[in-house]
């Protein structure tokens, strides 16, 4: 496949490419997902695919593109006669902005003309124009959970409906769906994950040979881009006629028994969820045979379905880097070949015991004495194995105990912000709690109140019969509850009173549960960490929960605990965040165990930077990290300076007997 742009220097171009041609040769393998770091040509070698589709034959001036040989029969624009002479017309390729409305993507439905005079009025939207075509979602990451459902409702029925009080239409959505995503600004969701049948990812090459061709020849084609798309012409026609064939020959190509033992036993090995890879595999590997211009599926074809098809199922926490062993991909394979009688060794040679030469009795290793940790010190002890003072000293990174589901922590009052599933807020979806007069376009009409609000008027209107005469001030939107992400700022204390290992993983562990759940509840996290002389901002404000995880594993410990200092930075961060999202309302997580030793007069410097949030109304968590038998209890207090909550490790646990009572709410009735 030729593209505009030939990124000959991007490892893994040349899966990106099959990719996309498989699901153009089969569009029933459900779409390719790219991933891959900025600069890498995702988005040029997608928008090439729609130059390479074969034209689709449409009922003409029908706005759904129905396919004249079986038209839908609730097509809006039909009923359409079956037989009727089509127009050919070149495959679409629609893009979903990111920050699109619900209506721009499903449509509008104008609601005063159907109220008023009984008439459907509907404006189609992207899925509509996308039918029998491609959907391409830049940055899919950061597409909004609402557009997300309506994407996964049309991806699962092949249609879309518009429901507006009472009033539908339904039409056919059946498409190629197409998102590229840059993992540095956050992961996708697991449904929409695996509604993408493959998934390629790409990086740069640093091989300056391949560097330099990509740009001689973008600015060859910025010097003449027709003369350069003329000079892959030829190339394209031929790849576009191949593609034509592969379809013509997709329906010969055979399945046997042997290869779907194949794609069932690598499925059931990667541990992958569902029946949908395994269908997804069947496809692809049916694709790549009718490329490759065969009739029967080979063993290597459902090698490479499995490396498109599985990366990106077999995840099991968003911390996990997508990919595949190949060298048990290539066991299994193997094992499941079709060979149902394998010839085991018949002769074992008699010296070769189960652990090798001489190991037929399995004596044990000699006692090397008492194991430690990986210094051989204790996990008290500095590089000498002697016992080191807390704080003394920078100690290495402590790898973070296994995350626990956690209690929900939330902002008090209702919200603006953009849409998740934390805080109770203000949004386009969720339940009703009342109405208003719309701002511009009705997009949720309160029913009950248009109808209170027109029925004092309707003897003045003169109204005659059964109808309820309506004018638009009557009409009323329906205004909605549901929840939004916020900004969570993790203050880490990473000093020398942290510092013990089993005490630092758990904490570690801790932070890292919270962020899971901050993952799945679509906030933006940010994370501060003090010790020493001073605090540093780790992780800047982003929606890559991945990125805060990496760098809380890697965080050191030890030295002073400069507790106003972290607060300072913490409170700088916020200020430069409410600039630029002041609609996104923060939550503080500090996650410490309330001293205080850095700097002069480091308790009262801590109380007064911690009176700073309770000034402001931000909201905020204190993770107790205290240990031991004797507590100072100095979390609690730290808490109450910020107008805050204090909770220890256990309590933060979902299934703690202790429950989170005194949660982020219940601070702004202390505060009041």
């Amino acid at each position: 496949m030729s593209t505009p742009f030939p990124f000959t220097a991007v490892v893994g171009q040349d899966d990106l490419r099959l990719a996309l041609l498989l699901n153009a040769v089969s569009p029933a393998v459900g779409g390719v997902l790219v991933r891959g770091e900025k600069g890498t040509a995702k988005s040029t070698a997608v928008r090439a695919l729609s130059a390479l589709m074969p034209e689709v034959a449409v009922v003409p001036g029908c706005r759904f593109s129905c396919d004249p040989a079986s038209p839908d029969p609730a097509c809006p624009d039909g009923p359409h006669a079956p037989g009727t002479a089509g127009q050919a017309r070149p495959a679409r390729m629609v893009e979903l902005p990111v920050g699109a409305s619900e209506d721009r993507l499903v449509g509008a439905l104008d609601i005063e003309r159907a109220l008023s005079e009984g008439v459907k009025a509907f404006e189609p939207g992207l899925l509509a124009a996308a039918h029998r075509g491609i959907l391409y979602v830049d940055e899919v990451n950061l597409l909004h959970d609402h557009l997300v459902d309506l994407l996964l409702d049309a991806a699962a029925m092949g249609a879309s409906y518009v429901e507006r009080e009472g009033v539908s239409v339904r039409h056919a959505a059946r498409f190629l769906l197409v998102g590229t995503m840059n993992p540095e600004e956050g992961e996708l969701r697991p449904q929409l994950l695996d509604r993408f049948g493959l998934t390629v990812e790409v990086a740069a090459s640093r091989e300056p040979e391949q560097r330099v061709e990509v740009v001689r020849r973008r600015l060859a084609y910025d010097a003449d881009p027709d003369g350069f798309a003329a000079r892959w012409a030829d190339e394209e026609a031929d790849v576009r006629a191949r593609i034509v064939a592969a379809r013509e020959l997709l329906p010969s190509v055979r399945l046997g028994d042997g290869a779907l033992r194949q794609i069932a036993a690598t499925c059931a090995a990667f541990e992958v969820d569902g029946m949908r890879a395994d269908i997804v595999m069947a496809r692809t590997a049916t694709a790549l045979a009718a490329w490759a211009g065969r009739t029967d599926v080979l063993a290597e074809d459902v090698r490479q379905a499995a490396l498109l098809a599985l990366p990106h199922r077999r995840r099991r926490n968003p911390f996990d880097a997508p990919g595949l062993d190949e060298d048990k991909l290539d066991e299994t394979l193997e094992e499941f070949s079709g060979d149902d009688d394998p010839d085991p060794d018949p002769d074992p040679d008699p010296d070769q015991g189960p652990d090798g030469p001489g190991g037929g009795g399995g004596q044990p290793e000699p006692d090397d004495g008492p194991q430690g940790d990986d210094t051989g010190a204790t996990p008290e002890a500095g590089e000498n194995g002697q016992p080191q003072p807390s704080g003394a000293g920078e100690q290495s990174a402590v790898r973070a105990a296994e995350p626990f589901r956690t209690k929900v922590l939330s902002v008090p009052g209702i919200g603006e912000g953009a849409a998740g599933r934390r805080s109770r807020a203000r949004t386009e979806h969720g339940r009703t709690t009342g109405s208003r007069r719309p701002r511009g376009t009705l997009t949720k009409l309160h029913l009950a109140a248009t109808v209170q609000a027109a029925a004092p008027h309707q003897r003045a209107r003169g109204r005659s019969g059964p109808g309820l005469v309506v004018r638009r001030d009557d009409l009323r939107q329906a205004t909605r509850e549901g929840r939004e992400g916020n900004l969570v700022l993790f203050v880490v204390d990473a000093s020398g009173s942290m510092a013990a290992r089993q005490r630092m993983s758990a904490v570690k562990g801790a932070v890292l549960s919270l962020l899971l759940d901050a993952y799945q509840r679509r906030d933006k996290v940010g994370l501060v960490t003090f010790r020493g002389s001073g605090a540093d901002v780790a992780l800047p404000p982003t929606s890559s929960v991945d990125a805060a995880a990496a760098r809380l594993e890697s965080l050191p410990t030890g030295g002073r605990t400069p507790l106003a200092a972290g607060l300072l930075r913490a409170h700088d961060v916020l200020r430069v965040e409410r600039l630029r999202d002041p609609a996104r309302r923060p939550l503080v997580v500090l996650v410490t165990d309330g001293r205080a030793t850095g700097g002069p007069e480091p308790v009262a410097l801590a109380g007064r930077a911690a009176r700073l949030f309770a000034a402001e109304g931000v909201a905020s968590v204190v993770v107790d990290c205290e240990a031991g038998p004797v507590r100072l209890g100095l979390a609690g207090q730290l808490a109450g300076e910020l107008g805050g909550t204090a909770v220890t490790l256990d309590e933060l646990r979902a299934d703690s007997i202790a429950g989170l009572v005194r949660d982020v709410q219940g601070t702004s009735r202390r505060a009041a």
